[in-house]
């Protein structure tokens, strides 16, 4: 009888905390909570000392999500100074995937990378602006990781402007060259 009893027991405890479950819920889910006090754009506020509710900005400062227009080459000089360091950084950042000439078949493609990165002489990266170059250096692109902490933003322009001179000199036609350029580049075995 007592073992009879006890789940008689066991059962009003369960019935009595669902009870008390469903009566005390509805007092802990407040709108309130939702409600709290907020200060609207460009209101004032006691909370500083400048009447404001939101503090200024810091200078040089870009949103986030702004649409950022990219910057064209004429803003960057190109040098010959650059396009050497670029080519050395090129070499050693970028021609293991995409190629000393940046073909898309660097080193690691060649040993079986499925997915290797596009040849840079396409039409759609030959029409890209520099600065999307400079911009999938820094945050990456696809299966490319982004180099932002190996590569430095003035490399990066250094490096986009070395991959312009590649577009330029894998397209180029002999008959365009000078003379002196065509007959040294003849006589290369």
């Amino acid at each position: 009888m007592s073992n009879r009893a006890d789940k008689s027991n066991g059962k009003s405890n369960a019935a009595l905390l669902w009870l008390l479950f469903i009566v005390t819920m509805p007092a802990s889910c407040r709108q309130s909570m939702a409600d709290q006090p907020k200060y609207g754009t460009l209101k004032s506020s006691s909370l500083f000392g400048d009447d404001r509710s939101a503090r200024p900005v810091p200078a040089g400062t870009i949103a986030r999500d702004a649409d950022i227009e990219l910057i064209n080459t004429d803003d960057v000089p190109l040098t010959r100074a650059l396009l050497e360091r670029g080519r050395e950084r090129f070499s050693i950042y970028c021609a293991p995937c995409h190629g000393e000439t940046g073909d898309g078949k660097g080193m690691v493609v060649l040993r079986g990378f499925r997915h290797g990165p596009p040849s840079f002489q396409i039409d759609r990266l030959r029409e890209a602006a520099p600065a999307h170059f400079v911009d999938v250096i820094g945050n990456g692109f696809g299966a490319m990781q982004n180099y932002a902490a190996e590569i430095s933003p003035k490399d990066r322009w250094a490096i986009a402007g070395y991959i312009r001179a590649l577009q330029l000199s894998q397209g180029a036609m002999a008959g365009t060259l000078p003379e002196s350029d065509r007959r040294r580049l003849e006589s290369i075995p």
